[in-house]
């Protein structure tokens, strides 16, 4: 493959450049996550209905998702940095039209475009980072430091959000956005340079547009249904999102280039990572979204202080992300993954403690136990997916691995807390499809209250149930389908592979 690089000047400006990236890098992040405490403000303000409220969720990162690979493709052939700094000019302009938008109709379209924003972003702040450290070491450590800096801002979104709320209104957790993109556009003309490859083929527009239009499609039809109860055109909706789905797979075993190569599933170990990039995020997710309702709109906490008690979590979080690596290098990837479903399982179970009237001291053991299996699931996956491969088709795991987190992310909130929101409307007082909706009811009974809170605290513990079990059942099939490592040889992730710079952004 055939790069264009020039050598940074010094130490320093890669350094520097480095920072530079990290920018918007953290703002893709935390966008994924600062709504989760902010939404019961949000409902007071716009008066989203049920579906709506998922879809502010969740948008933006199905939007992410379903047009990564395809943005990496694009910045191979127009140029990675240029590709950079209009994603992030479009980041910018789209926080802050959602920072004012009028209805909930306009934050979704915000909310989709910062999304489109965000896909621009991740390919191509990897790919600068292989032109500043062109030197394998110094460009190992950059990418611990920028995969530590992507998880950390995934974590202290919420609680970023929650103070930020707790001093302005609900818009300041977008505008917060506008002066790390504002500098980042002045400085990366100065420290950066611009970043191409060579790749062979052309981007498929026609498998872009089934990827986004299926999931899409599916995802309205499940939170629709679990919203308001089934209709004939949340049916054909869902059932032509199906169908959009199963072309794109069939086209992408057509393709000579295909933006993801379902042939790698074919590896036990390949679809465990995977899995493991998906199904947590989805957990995470769809968890620190109901509790964050749990904890301002059924315990009365304020915003900011809901935030200061996410803070735990995000530590353990973002702490065992960085340590991870030199746990695998001793145990292996095994240990690793098997560890992060079962901790994650474990976190999740402990909510089920949680009440009407308590649960504060259970939530934060939650997202304490639970962080641990976070943290290892942001820094193996892409690792375990690329060993897992033949050389020549790392890129194309590094990229299905990384559209399995963003993807995964979405899907908590629109499979899960579609899940949560069918258990209030079968259990709830029938008077509006959210509890935040019903609360805003004027003069209803306390035992109305009652059993609306009762009823969206039964669909949390649904949630966590669900998510639990179905990291248990990965764990134990990555005890099954993971080999164990030979005896004298060396553990997996003692050295691992450093991520393609030419290839889609691979979080380590």
């Amino acid at each position: 493959m055939n790069e264009q690089r020039v050598p940074p000047s010094s130490d320093l400006r890669a350094w520097l450049g480095l920072l530079v990236v990290l920018g918007p890098v953290l703002l893709v992040a935390m966008d994924g996550s600062v709504l989760f405490l902010a939404m019961p403000r949000v409902t007071e303000a716009l008066a989203p209905t049920a579906d709506q409220a998922l879809w502010i969720m969740d948008v933006y990162g199905f939007a992410v998702g379903s047009l990564l690979v395809a943005f990496g493709a694009v910045g191979d052939r127009y140029g990675r940095l240029r590709l950079l700094m209009a994603g992030t000019a479009v980041f910018g302009a789209a926080s802050a039209g959602a920072a004012f938008a009028p209805g909930p109709e306009s934050l979704i379209a915000f909310r989709a475009l910062m999304g489109v924003a965000g896909a621009t972003l991740l390919p191509s702040a990897l790919a600068v980072l292989g032109e500043l450290f062109p030197d394998p070491r110094r460009r190992a450590r950059a990418i611990g430091v920028f995969a530590a800096a992507f998880a950390a801002g995934f974590a202290i979104g919420p609680v970023v959000g929650g103070q930020l709320l707790g001093r302005f209104w609900w818009g300041s957790v977008f505008l917060v956005n506008l002066p790390v993109a504002v500098l980042f556009l002045l400085l990366a003309p100065v420290l950066l340079r611009e970043v191409r490859a060579a790749r062979p083929g052309r981007i498929d527009a026609p498998s872009v547009l089934l990827s986004a239009a299926g999931l899409l499609s599916a995802a309205y039809a499940v939170k629709h249904t679990a919203a308001q109860g089934p209709t004939a055109a949340a049916a054909v909706t869902g059932a032509a999102g199906v169908a959009a789905l199963a072309w794109f797979v069939r086209r992408q075993r057509r393709l000579e280039h295909p933006l993801i190569d379902f042939r790698l599933f074919r590896d036990r170990v390949f679809t465990i990572a995977v899995v493991t990039g998906l199904l947590p995020l989805a957990a995470w997710s769809a968890a620190a979204y109901l509790t964050g309702v749990h904890l301002q709109s059924v315990l009365g906490l304020e915003v900011d202080r809901a935030a200061l008690l996410a803070l735990p979590g995000a530590a353990v979080l973002t702490a065992t992300c960085v340590l991870t690596p030199a746990l695998v290098e001793r145990f292996g990837r095994r240990a690793a993954l098997v560890t992060c479903h079962f901790c994650v399982a474990a976190g999740l179970l402990l909510l089920l403690a949680t009440g009407v009237s308590g649960g504060i001291g259970w939530y934060v053991a939650s997202t304490v136990v639970a962080g641990v299996g976070y943290g290892v699931s942001f820094s193996v996956v892409a690792d375990t997916a690329v060993a897992a491969v033949p050389a020549e088709r790392a890129g194309s795991a590094a990229a299905i691995a990384e559209t399995s987190n963003e993807i995964g992310n979405a899907l908590g909130i629109a499979l899960l807390g579609s899940l949560a929101a069918l258990v209030f409307r079968l259990r709830g007082p029938d008077l509006a499809g959210t509890l935040d909706e019903t609360l805003r009811i004027p003069g209803l009974a306390p035992a109305v209250i009652g059993e609306a809170k009762a009823a969206f605290v039964a669909g949390l513990h649904a949630v966590a149930a669900t998510a639990a079990v179905l990291h248990a059942a990965l764990g134990v099939l990555a005890l099954r389908w993971i080999p164990k490592p030979a005896r004298g040889a060396a553990v997996p992730g003692a050295e691992p592979p450093a991520p393609d710079p030419d290839g889609a952004y691979a979080r380590p």
